[in-house]
């Protein structure tokens, strides 16, 4: 998918909007994501932490989460910020592997775009594809 310059720096914005809802007590590590559908609908998330680690949720996911839960299941694109608020946004916060596999499961990974950035002129874009190569999905 081609994004125009636009539609990239209104993900980013959003992400960092989003950022500033995370729940991130325990790492100080806040993250917020942006995704955009494939019929233009933006949908926000940011990261929620448990004192229990593993009922923690990224921002990827609840980003994709609350698209798939208002009816949307086939996400373009999505951009992703995060640091501790400490530093500020010093490095590119890119998906983990769960986040990864829930995006490979909704997009098309040699079309879907994951940016990550610091700042709206501060990014790296990949395909999905090339961040999760090899990938299992829906259609095996």
């Amino acid at each position: 998918m081609k994004l125009s310059d636009e539609t990239k720096k209104d993900l980013i914005e959003k992400a960092l909007e989003a950022r500033k809802n995370a729940y991130a007590p325990y790492s100080e590590y806040k993250v917020g994501a942006c995704l955009i559908t494939a019929d233009g609908k933006y949908y926000t998330g940011c990261n929620v932490e448990n004192a229990s680690y593993g009922a923690t949720n990224c921002a990827e996911r609840t980003a994709v989460f609350k698209a798939v839960s208002e009816g949307h299941n086939r996400i373009d694109a999505i951009a992703i910020v995060g640091g501790r608020d400490s530093e500020g946004i010093i490095s590119y916060a890119y998906p983990c592997g769960v986040c990864r596999q829930v995006l490979r499961e909704f997009s098309d990974p040699g079309e879907m775009i994951i940016i990550v950035a610091k700042k709206a002129d501060d990014y790296k874009e990949y395909t999905l594809e090339e961040l999760l190569p090899d990938s299992f999905g829906p259609d095996f």
